[in-house]
């Protein structure tokens, strides 16, 4: 079997030395089959890494489906979908359709789902992987030919192709705007969970640029939580410190919308803020949220044309490709500090 191929019922078989319908029978438990052919069939078909067809049971030769599978967090949220869709447009040239599902960043959601494509015999696996998830089972697929890439985060024992935004870089211009119109007291509110790739890459990002400012790092103005609600609060637990901070870094749209929400609450409209990722009717608030862009739909054509390369027959080594952020500017990041914090 050619190196770059995906193995298929008939490579099965001649391993075995049956024929493919006795290979069809006993996957598919519709037929006779000694003990002993059972359990030989079922070694080769680990052996090789052959994936079943459940899009075509009856093909004795099990070439790849015209589908592309995505496997993402949230279905709901709107950055994902926007993703989704440049993914979709690209393929849909080439005649594929895509398929997509949630993992909720469960890995074990996300093997079951990524099995379940892979048995549906996808020409492309697309992942947003999930934090603790290991990839190392997609490794015979790849060999065989599957085009696997990760998107937005890299994915862990497996080396394929990763498409991710320059979080660390977006989230240092965006921090470094707020200490240039003043602000040395600046919090910051991430997601979950803490190991999550681009919560640590903004976390980074963001100590960097108090460390450039000569800012010393404060523990207690991190803070983190898992939706719109818990930001909510932890944003209120950072207004309440002795020494609150006079601006706040949301480390996704998600944390924006929470930190926003509190701030109207509170009555704490001149705190600062500006936010990774956009907000919908970010410039009817009042003041327009200023934000670091990422831009998904260029996420989404790159992953969707690195697959299609790799489908055509590129070979080359896995790499990352780093698709850049832009800083806008609305007015919520430009309030100055109060004088007395002023630098």
């Amino acid at each position: 079997m050619a190196a770059n191929r995906r193995p298929t019922l008939a490579d099965v078989a001649r391993e075995v030395g049956v024929s493919a319908k006795t290979v069809s029978r006993v996957l598919n438990e519709d037929g006779p089959a000694s003990a002993e052919t059972r359990k030989q069939v079922l070694a080769a078909v680990a052996k090789l890494g052959f994936q079943p067809n459940l899009m075509a049971r009856n093909i004795r030769v099990g070439g790849p489906d015209t589908t592309i599978g995505l496997v993402i967090p949230d279905l709901a949220n709107p950055f994902f979908g926007a993703v989704a869709r440049a993914i979709e447009d690209t393929v849909r040239e080439r005649g594929l359709t895509l398929l997509m599902g949630s993992s909720a960043d469960d890995p074990e959601r996300e093997r079951a789902l990524t099995d379940k494509f892979l048995a549906r015999r996808v020409s492309i696996l697309i992942v947003v992987p999930s934090v603790g998830a290991d990839h190392s089972h997609l490794k015979s697929h790849r060999t065989a030919g599957l085009p696997v890439i990760f998107l937005d985060r890299p994915g862990a024992g497996l080396a394929a192709d990763s498409i991710v935004s320059s979080n660390r870089a977006g989230a240092h211009e965006g921090v470094a705007h707020l200490i240039a119109h003043g602000h040395r007291r600046i919090g910051f509110v991430g997601d979950l969970p803490e190991k999550l790739y681009t919560r640590r890459e903004r976390l980074v990002g963001y100590r960097s640029a108090l460390e450039e400012a000569g800012i010393p790092y404060d523990r207690s103005l991190v803070v983190n939580a898992h939706d719109q609600q818990g930001a909510e609060v932890v944003t209120s637990q950072l207004l309440d410190l002795a020494d609150p901070p006079t601006a706040l870094f949301a480390g996704n749209n998600i944390m924006a919308l929470g930190i926003v929400i509190e701030l109207a609450r509170s009555k704490r409209k001149h705190v600062a803020v500006v936010a990774f990722d956009d907000v919908s009717l970010a410039e009817a608030l009042e003041p327009a949220l200023t934000v670091v862009v990422q831009d998904p739909e260029e996420l989404g054509r790159t992953a969707a044309a690195t697959a299609l390369n790799r489908l055509d027959g590129d070979r080359s080594r896995a790499r990352t490709v780093t698709v850049p952020t832009r800083l806008i500017v609305r007015g919520s990041g430009e309030q100055p500090a109060p004088d007395s914090r002023g630098a």
